[in-house]
């Protein structure tokens, strides 16, 4: 089974100051267009590796969707991420066979600003440390465009590293093996002095952590970070790891301007082909 990251979801509240403020980090932005639903609408940072920032705002009040929050109380931010499969059915049933829950194929689209219409299928986990799934229907050059938009003013290349926080780190490292299936190679230890387990594991060229608190240091650094972030918006995405040029300094972008989405970016060591 070939699964790769396709995106990193960023829910916010303005599209058009958002779209403004990562084209000063130095980001080419496309504009996506509207989902079928209505609810939302988005615009999208393309990357070399073909993995993408979506950028999504709510059109209206909608309380059936994932990543609505009614109050705002988590303000923006990462919200969500997704996983590439060759067949939404297929890594649905694998999943379920081996005892884990998703929904789907489930039918969704967009309507593209030049009237383009875009179909894909998605899978939905049942809890929310694990991705979503999204597997095209039209092509998928229509849903991420190719070329000179994958290319970044700040030099950002692609997608090296996802953070996750869960709750039971054990639970969610099995969940994972589940969805991925064997052989999966998971690295788990703790980081002494933080009050942190991780486990890490490979999807595609990118590796994902998983970030627990032990509870032994809470409130100090990394464990309050996690903590934090359970507490306001529960498991899920919360740091995103990027390539960008060689021989750059490793710096975070600020969050006033990535509206809420920790971004660190990292120097590239060797550069990998773009997959398209």
């Amino acid at each position: 089974m070939t699964l790769s990251i396709d995106h990193i979801v960023i829910r916010v509240r303005d599209l058009e100051q958002t779209i403004a403020d990562y084209v000063e980090l130095g980001f080419t932005v496309q504009r996506g267009g509207t989902h079928a639903d209505g609810a939302t609408h988005n615009a999208l940072i393309g990357f070399q590796d073909g993995s993408y920032f979506e950028l999504i705002a709510f059109l209206r009040d909608a309380p059936e969707h994932r990543w609505w929050d009614a109050d705002n109380r988590a303000g923006d931010g990462l919200v969500d991420f997704a996983l590439l499969p060759e067949s939404v059915k297929t890594v649905v049933d694998a999943a379920r066979q081996r005892g884990l829950s998703y929904e789907g194929p489930i039918a969704g689209g967009r309507v593209r600003p030049d009237g383009e219409r875009l179909a894909w299928q998605l899978g939905k986990p049942a809890t929310p440390d694990l991705p979503f799934l999204c597997g095209d229907v039209t092509p998928r050059h229509l849903r991420v465009a190719e070329g000179e938009v994958r290319f970044h003013r700040n030099g950002a290349r692609g997608i090296s590293g996802l953070n996750v926080a869960v709750r039971d780190l054990d639970a969610s490292v099995s969940r994972y093996r589940a969805l991925l299936g064997e052989p999966l190679q998971v690295h788990r230890s703790a980081l002494p002095g933080h009050g942190v387990w991780f486990a890490t594991l490979s999807i595609g060229a990118t590796t994902l952590t998983l970030l627990s608190p032990s509870g032994t240091a809470s409130g100090t650094g990394l464990a309050k970070e996690l903590e934090e972030r359970l507490a306001s918006r529960g498991e899920g995405v919360f740091g995103v790891v990027l390539n960008g040029p060689q021989g750059a300094s490793p710096h975070l972008l600020p969050l006033g301007l990535t509206h809420g989405a920790g971004l660190e970016v990292l120097p590239t060591v060797n550069a990998e082909p773009a997959r398209s």
